[in-house]
């Protein structure tokens, strides 16, 4: 099985290397990576074990065929990735493997080999060669998007189990891909801006603001037909206090180490994209428009 990863990242990057041990896989990442992993090898650290790899990297990808094609990038970069590679799809199934609302979309104007993708795994730069893996919050889940699950999806999934990235695939993939959107803008944005662990946004305050966010994304998800495991949004903060908070309690989002490295945020993506479907149905969504503006007030700080 031939993969390639586009917009590897400390994702894209780590799941590449574990899934280099059993297909074989490159991956399109920057130079200062590609020059750091040729010299010393990809190595990755944390709850996923301790290896280093020999992974083939570079800034542009060998001939293909390819079996998957999976974009890891930032979802600023999505469409740019799309119009640079569109001819190298050709049948490969292209699988999103990122954060964010409407990557799927995107890449559906392109193809129409489209996988979603939903990971739920804490992973933070050490250095241009290597990862922490520092949270898992549960299986990535895989499935033919909008809408259903074959026989390539089952074998991505199959292929990530026997890698030891824990997978399974869902017949609604749409559903599961809002559902780490709304975790996502619960507590990513706020955790940034905060400079908090995820645990600390279970304080009263903190919380108040998280009831707004869920309530407004649970109107626009609605309106949007989307469907959820949780049909109220009272029954999913239950389920993000209860459930996927507390294995994720001391991890700082993907957001704050973005901001304390200089780079901008996917806020527009989470927090945002909830804000414009919103003045599509028009459905107001004052607290997800305010901690869209937050962040970048945040950037702009730490980015001067």
């Amino acid at each position: 099985m031939r993969i390639l990863v586009l917009g590897a990242g400390a994702v894209g990057l780590t799941v590449a290397a574990k899934l280099s041990e059993h297909a074989e896989v490159f991956a399109v990442c920057r130079e200062r990576c590609v020059s750091a992993i040729s010299e010393n090898g990809f190595t990755m650290t944390g709850i996923w074990g301790e290896k280093n790899f020999a992974l083939s990297v570079g800034t542009k990808p060998p001939a293909g065929p390819w079996d998957y094609i999976i974009i890891s990038t930032k979802s600023a970069a999505t469409r740019g990735i799309c119009e640079e590679y569109a001819d190298i799809f050709g049948d490969a199934e292209v699988v999103s493997l990122q954060n964010g609302i409407g990557n799927e979309e995107i890449i559906a104007e392109y193809t129409n080999n489209v996988i979603g993708a939903m990971i739920i795994t804490g992973f933070e730069w050490v250095s241009d060669s290597e990862v922490h893996v520092s949270v898992d919050g549960g299986e990535t889940v895989f499935g033919r998007f909008p809408a259903g699950v074959d026989e390539r999806v089952e074998a991505l999934t199959a292929l990530f189990n026997t890698c030891g990235m824990r997978s399974l695939s869902s017949e609604n993939i749409r559903g599961t891909v809002w559902g780490k959107a709304f975790y996502s803008c619960s507590l990513n944005p706020l955790g940034a801006v905060m400079e908090c662990p995820y645990g600390e946004l279970l304080q009263e305050p903190a919380w108040h603001i998280i009831e707004g966010i869920v309530r407004e994304a649970f109107a626009v998800s609605a309106a949007e037909g989307v469907v959820l495991p949780q049909k109220t949004a009272d029954e999913y903060l239950a389920f993000l206090k209860n459930q996927k908070i507390p294995p994720t309690a001391a991890h700082y989002s993907s957001m704050y180490q973005d901001i304390a490295a200089k780079r901008l945020t996917e806020v527009d993506f989470i927090n945002g994209a909830v804000v414009q479907l919103g003045k599509k149905h028009g459905i107001e969504t004052p607290v997800n428009e305010t901690i869209v503006n937050l962040t970048h007030f945040k950037e702009g700080l730490k980015c001067r």
